[in-house]
């Protein structure tokens, strides 16, 4: 098989949590599942549509963490991807355990065992091609031209990594100090940590450095030889993972135990740095990491004042700043150079130049025993969202939207009782033995332990008002009985 023809198969590593895009990106909903550069789509759906044209691609491999598995699922699905395989990691433990992860699961899919001879075929052998699900690329063409630059090296064993040229004296990125070019790639001589300004400068002045992008290229194989050579308690580690995936509700699972007794560590440290193999391509392609606000801010087209404003915004004597409104109106007066992001339960307000700062707050409210760190005010479920509007002493009230053919899980709750409004839609409700409809304007009651459940049997949105009242209302509450998207406890 030609080197053309070689399968390649996209890897979107999506177990980031983004706090340093708080309030927007949490825990439950990061900011590689949120639409925040305008394309409309979400960073997670652009990442896998970038490479859908790219000769020889295969469906993708998602590596996530299970409490997003069905955002992930719906995602995809509404932009039409098929086939995607959906690895959920049992635990966070960096780069290389998890593109591990795929390598051994795309070899075993391919019907042969990753410890074997290298002398099979190349479509036993797929070249996997690894993207963070975070990032921007504003040149698709130029993108995809570093891409099959890269394929040939590739094939025949190199480890490949992209490497941004570089635009400005950026101390944000790790650097990689590369060799002579020869048909757009070259040698790797070095990887470098975040310099600190003056020495970014002078990288920046050199020419020979490149920013390091966290993106790669390299056949399954050739990258789990390597992983075996220099950290063979990871590759044990997740051979041992995978030796028996198993298949839940569409969902792939490895071994708990066996992943959790791996190390962390990231590709660079484990084995780019020392691979003999290694070669980088340049890549020219407007890219970003969105690892900050003022990131951002610079992927976002401004207004003649330098402003980006997103929502309900009205921005008087405002320079150079970003303001993003998502559920009410938000004014300025006077700003220069601040970023100013509201959502239904929080507000940020800060310079540009403390926008690295964010992360060292969030650690603050996670520390303080407050949940804004994790959880917006709307959550999402696999059957809709829950919004919670109002809380007080014994009561709280919740906006749930059901999507249609969503159902909850069949449940009850030993503290709290449950009053039902429907204000859209058709509800199918089971109330221990009773099933029943509700349309717009019906309501029921739901008495504490009672066994009950909500369903959509429609094809619109369903949206009901809900109030709780009881001695706690918390979401551990709950316990399940039957639920068709395999969920255990208060999920």
């Amino acid at each position: 098989m030609s080197n053309a023809a070689r399968p390649l198969v996209p890897v979107i590593l999506s177990g980031g949590s983004g706090t340093r895009l708080w309030p927007l990106s949490r825990e439950q909903l990061p900011k590689q599942l949120l639409a925040l550069v305008g394309s409309g789509s979400t960073m997670l759906q652009d990442t896998v549509a970038r490479v859908r044209a790219v000769p020889g691609v295969r469906a993708p491999i998602v590596i996530c963490n299970e409490e997003h598995r069905f955002l992930i699922a719906d995602q995809l699905t509404s932009v039409g991807i098929a086939g995607a395989q959906i690895v959920l990691e049992p635990v966070g433990r960096n780069t290389a355990p998890a593109v591990a992860l795929a390598a051994e699961l795309v070899l075993a899919g391919a019907g042969v065992n990753a410890a074997s001879s290298p002398g099979v075929g190349d479509a036993d052998d797929p070249l996997l091609l690894v993207l963070p699900a975070d990032h921007v690329v504003g040149d698709v063409a130029a993108f995809h031209a570093a891409i099959l630059r890269a394929v040939p090296l590739a094939a025949a064993g190199r480890l490949v990594t992209f490497g941004v040229v570089p635009t400005s004296p950026e101390t944000g990125y790790g650097y990689i100090r590369h060799g002579a070019l020869s048909e757009g790639a070259a040698p790797i001589l070095q990887f470098v940590e975040k310099p600190d300004r003056e020495r970014a400068q002078g990288f920046l002045q050199q020419g020979d450095y490149l920013w390091n992008s966290g993106m790669f290229l390299f056949s399954a194989r050739s990258f789990l030889r390597e992983l075996a050579r220099q950290a063979p308690d990871i590759a044990s580690a997740v051979a041992a993972a995978t030796a028996s995936p198993r298949i839940d509700g569409g969902f792939v699972r490895v071994d708990r135990a066996a992943f959790e007794a791996c190390r962390s560590d990231s590709i660079d440290y484990a084995i780019m740095e020392g691979a003999e193999s290694g070669m980088v391509v340049p890549l020219s392609a407007g890219w970003s990491d969105v690892g900050s606000w003022t990131s951002l801010h610079e992927a976002m087209a401004p207004d003649a004042s330098g402003n980006v404003l997103r929502g309900d915004v009205l921005a008087l004597d405002t320079e150079a700043s970003l303001v993003i409104a998502e559920s009410r109106l938000v004014a300025t007066v006077g700003l220069k150079g601040h970023v100013v992001v509201e959502t239904k339960d929080a507000v940020l307000v800060v310079p540009a130049e403390q926008v690295q700062d964010v992360k060292t707050l969030v650690g603050r409210i996670r520390g303080s025993g407050r949940s804004e760190h994790s959880l917006h005010r709307e959550v999402h479920r696999p059957w809709g969202t829950y919004d919670s509007v109002e809380s007080g002493p014994g009561y709280q009230v919740k906006r749930l939207s059901v999507k249609p053919g969503g159902a909850m899980s069949l449940q009850r709750h030993r503290q709290r009782a449950e009053h039902w409004v429907v204000v859209a839609g058709v509800a199918r409700i089971t109330r221990d033995d009773e099933v029943f409809e509700l349309r717009a304007n019906e309501s029921t009651y739901i008495p504490l332990g009672a066994k009950h459940r909500i369903e959509n049997p429609g094809t619109e949105m369903l949206h009901i008002i809900e109030v709780q009242t009881g001695d706690y209302l918390g979401e551990d509450d709950i316990e399940r009985f039957e639920d068709r998207y395999g969920r255990e406890g208060g999920q």
